[in-house]
């Protein structure tokens, strides 16, 4: 492929990914106009997700148009630093969670009364945590059991 070809490509791989990031902004501030309380704790990831998509896609953009090396080099060490993330959290990410293995500071928040309350009420709206007890029949069921990080911290109130 020549060198025309490959930053015509990328020219129009980077414009289509800048619509495609703002959509993710213009839905980030839907959600904070059109949702519960719940949901529009997730406004500000999904809006900083969707700005950092636009910054890199500008970024290639603009190194391929302009045909600037450095930015296009900026570009390539962005994506390969994106790829890398995502491949260890993927494999490393998972584990079932305990509360004790969150910080101190966290344990506070969720101990806090309003805080458990709200997260509670949120909890309750998804029925994750209503479903338990058809899921598992028996306690013994239940400690066995491979719990999502939703069923093992957050479906039982923090003192227990």
């Amino acid at each position: 492929m020549s060198t025309g070809t490959s930053t015509f490509v990328v020219r129009w791989i980077n414009f289509f990914t800048m619509i495609l990031a703002i959509a993710v902004i213009c839905f980030g501030i839907w959600m904070s106009i059109h949702h519960d309380a719940c949901r529009k704790t997730l406004t500000l990831p999904v809006v900083g997700i969707g700005a950092l998509i636009l910054l890199i896609s500008l970024i290639g953009f603009l190194g391929a148009w302009k045909n600037v090396t450095i930015l296009l080099w900026v570009y390539l060490v962005i994506l390969c630093l994106i790829l890398v993330a995502i491949m260890v959290f993927t494999v490393l990410a998972y584990k079932e969670y305990h509360l004790q293995d969150y910080s101190s500071w966290f344990l506070k928040q969720l101990n806090n009364t309003k805080n458990w309350r709200r997260l509670k009420s949120c909890l309750v709206k998804t029925e994750d945590c209503n479903n338990l007890p058809k899921k598992y029949k028996t306690l013994k069921e239940y400690k066995l059991a491979e719990l999502t990080p939703i069923e093992a911290g957050c479906c039982r109130p923090p003192s227990e």
